[in-house]
C-alpha cells in the first residue's frame, strides 16, 4: 500500500509503498477514505527539536482520519466490517491510576499514532477496535476526518459552561475557529476572535463568530465598547501559544473568570499572576480529548445543526502531499484534507 513516511531523521516525507498492517486481537484495519493535516504533522515533517525528541525514524505519520473498516480481529465486537469510522490517536495503557478510574485523557502512558506507532497517512491503518468511533448517522469522510481536531475544540470550549456567557479566543486557527463556533452554538452570548491573519479572521466571521479582531489594529477594549459589554470576558479560550495573547486574555477576564489553555507554548511565558489571585481567575490546561464523553458530544453537536464543513478550505489528493503541507504551514486558510481514495 501507499503510505507517507518519515524514512530518516531529517526534513521531509516520503511516499512510498509499505506493508499493509496486520491485524492482531482487538484490532480493526480501516481503509483509509480522508486524513486530515494537523500541526503535529508539520512539525515531523520538518524535523524540528520536538519532532527529533519525540519520533524515531521510520514512521507513517498522520493521526487525523476517517475510513472503513475492512477487517476486524479476534474478539472484536464493539465495530463491524463496512462502519464508517474515525479513529481516537491516542492509545492509552488501561492500568495506570487515571486508566482504571475511568480518566483515559489523563493517562500517563499514552502513546499516539503517527507519532510513537505507525499512523494513519496510508491507505490503510490497523489500531484497536476500542479506539474506533463509530458514526452512526450519516457523515461525510471529509468531516469524519477532522473529528480528532474537533475534538480538541470541543474538549476546550466546553470544559466550562457557556450559556450567556462573553467569550474570548485568541488564536484563529481551524481549532480555535471551531471552538468559537461550539462555543455560540452552545449559547455563548457573545464570542469574540482574535489574530494576525486577516484571512482566517475572515473566514471566522463567515462561519458565525460575532468580532473577529487582528490585535495590530483594533484593541478588546474596542469589543468591549462595540459588544456593549459591561464588565470582562467571562470566559476565555487560548488557542494560539502566544504568550502576548495569554496576557491580554488574563488582563481582559472579569473578576471569577475562566480560561481554558490549549495553546502550546513553545517556551516558558510570563504572566502577571497578581491579575489571576486577585481577580480570582481560573486557568485549566486541556490537552486532547476525554475518551469518549467528548466524542459523544462532537456527534451530538452535529445532529443538532453544528456544521464545521466551512472550517475546511483545501482539499488535496495525497499524492500532492507536497502542496498540502505547505498550504497547512502558511498559516492563512482553515483545514487542509487529503484524499486517500483510489
Amino acid at each position: 500500500m501507499k503510505a507517507l513516511v518519515k524514512r530518516t531523521a531529517g526534513p521531509g516525507l516520503e511516499l512510498t509503498d509499505v506493508d499493509v498492517p496486520q491485524v492482531g486481537p482487538g484490532e480493526a484495519l480501516v481503509q483509509v477514505k480522508q486524513t486530515g493535516i494537523c500541526g503535529t504533522d508539520l512539525h515531523i515533517e520538518a524535523w524540528d527539536d520536538w519532532a527529533a525528541s519525540h519520533v524515531r525514524a521510520p514512521l507513517v505519520v498522520g493521526h487525523e482520519f476517517s475510513g472503513v473498516v475492512v477487517e476486524i480481529g479476534e474478539s472484536v465486537t464493539d465495530v463491524s466490517v463496512g462502519d464508517v469510522v474515525s479513529g481516537e490517536g491516542h492509545l492509552t495503557c488501561g492500568r495506570c491510576r487515571n486508566c482504571r478510574a475511568g480518566r483515559r485523557h489523563l493517562c500517563i502512558n499514552t502513546r499516539g499514532i503517527g507519532v510513537q506507532i505507525d499512523g494513519a497517512f496510508a491507505e490503510y491503518v490497523a489500531m484497536p477496535s476500542g479506539n474506533l468511533w463509530v458514526h452512526e448517522h450519516p457523515i461525510g469522510f471529509d468531516v469524519a476526518a477532522i473529528f480528532d481536531p474537533f475534538g480538541n475544540a470541543v474538549h476546550t470550549a466546553l470544559t466550562f459552561p457557556m450559556l450567556g456567557e462573553d467569550v474570548l479566543v485568541t488564536g484563529a486557527g481551524p481549532i480555535g475557529i471551531l471552538a468559537a463556533m461550539v462555543s455560540h452554538h452552545a449559547g455563548a452570548r457573545n464570542v469574540v476572535i482574535t489574530d494576525l491573519s486577516d484571512q482566517r479572521l475572515e473566514l471566522a466571521s463567515r462561519l458565525g463568530v460575532d468580532l473577529a479582531l487582528n490585535p495590530r489594529t483594533r484593541t478588546l477594549q474596542d469589543a468591549h465598547d462595540q459588544l456593549g459589554m459591561k464588565e470582562g470576558f467571562d470566559v476565555g479560550l487560548e488557542m494560539s501559544g502566544s504568550p502576548v495573547a495569554l496576557r491580554g486574555m488574563i488582563a481582559s477576564m472579569t473578576h471569577g473568570g475562566r480560561i481554558a489553555m490549549l495553546g502550546l507554548p513553545s517556551d516558558e511565558i510570563s504572566i502577571d499572576f497578581a491579575t489571576v489571585v486577585l481577580n480570582m481567575l481560573t486557568i485549566k490546561g486541556i490537552y486532547g480529548r476525554e475518551m469518549f464523553e467528548t466524542w459523544y458530544a462532537m456527534s451530538v453537536l452535529l445532529q443538532s445543526g453544528l456544521d464545521i464543513s466551512g472550517v475546511i478550505t483545501d482539499r488535496f489528493d495525497h499524492t500532492e502531499y507536497e502542496q498540502a503541507f505547505a498550504t497547512a504551514r502558511s498559516g492563512h486558510g482553515g483545514k487542509v484534507i487529503m484524499n486517500w481514495e483510489k
